[in-house]
């Protein structure tokens, strides 16, 4: 497959606290409207708290922009909770009349930087939005004892389906404690309480990749299909050869994955000044008018926007 880069899409324009550092990453969209496409994104405010919004984009020109949301969506969380400091769009579902929307919770700690957890807020309108619990719906485990993070929610064969990003462990890199995640799987019958047994569905490619994130699944063609992105264990932050690269994954179940990152069909940019030069990363894929739509994040985790890319036709 081959992925045609239409450029840079969207990118907060600074001038408010919460989006004061800019950042529009980890985008899930809305496609059951038939006048827009609603993307759901996370600006950053002063604080480097990540803070959740939505943009418009015209169906028939995805390039043009219709709406700019001006606040955020979600309240950051009570203190000592979950998401206290940050909330991420991660997955967006419609469920019967509610809009779901699943999110990471951001909350900081003292031996690592942070901790993340799987929240889920609910919408009848796609605007307004209130969480359903206080507390995550995926979070540690006995078995799973680090954080949770960037996921697919799918319904599927009279089942919800989730891949999500599980930290197995962190490591000392210079000054800094770097998390390690991979790809795990689970089911549930109503999207609140899962099932989770730790299956792995996409694991460490080889003992220098460290951080596999943001899975995209569609089902089409009688197969699983998933995008993702994945770093280097360390020295990722400005090393652009250790760090982001979209890969690509297929399976017959959903459960076992084949990686054929030969297949992904895009990288960064080779012009320093582009936007995704450094990075590339976050992977969300949508069908769209027949057509397959890729938006992803470039530099710096996504400080720099999000761009999108359409496959190229056979």
């Amino acid at each position: 497959m081959r992925w045609i880069k239409q450029g840079l899409l969207f990118c907060p324009d600074g001038q408010s606290e919460w989006n004061q550092k800019k950042y529009a990453h980890v985008v899930c969209a809305d496609t059951n409207y038939s006048d827009k496409i609603r993307l759901y994104y996370s600006a950053r405010d002063s604080k480097g708290r990540c803070q959740a919004s939505f943009i418009d984009l015209d169906p028939d020109n995805l390039s043009n922009i219709l709406y700019v949301h001006p606040e955020p969506i979600l309240d950051l969380g009570e203190a000592g909770t979950f998401d206290d400091c940050g909330i991420m769009p991660t997955w967006f579902l419609q469920n019967g009349e509610e809009k779901w929307l699943y999110y990471i919770g951001w909350t900081v700690r003292n031996t690592i930087p942070y901790h993340n957890a799987l929240g889920l807020a609910y919408s009848k309108d796609g605007i307004h939005f209130e969480k359903k619990f206080k507390g995550p719906v995926i979070s540690t485990t006995a078995t799973e004892p680090f954080f949770n993070g960037s996921a697919c929610f799918l319904y599927d064969q009279g089942k919800y389906k989730v891949w999500y990003l599980n930290c197995t462990h962190w490591l000392p890199d210079g000054n800094l404690m770097e998390p390690c995640y991979h790809i795990k799987y689970a089911e549930s019958t109503d999207g609140i309480n899962w099932d989770r047994k730790g299956q792995v569905a996409i694991d460490y490619r080889n003992e220098i990749e460290g951080g596999i994130s943001r899975p995209s699944v569609l089902i089409e063609d009688g197969k699983y299909k998933m995008w993702f992105s994945a770093r280097a264990s360390t020295d990722y932050r400005t090393n652009r050869s250790r760090s982001y690269r979209i890969y690509y994954a297929e399976s017959e179940d959903g459960i076992h994955w084949n990686r054929r990152d030969d297949l992904a069909g895009i990288d960064v940019s080779n012009d320093e000044q582009d936007w995704d030069y450094e990075m590339i990363e976050y992977p969300l894929v949508i069908k769209h008018r027949g057509q397959s739509i890729l938006f992803y994040n470039g530099n710096h985790f996504g400080q720099s926007g999000v761009g999108y890319a359409i496959l190229e036709e056979k």
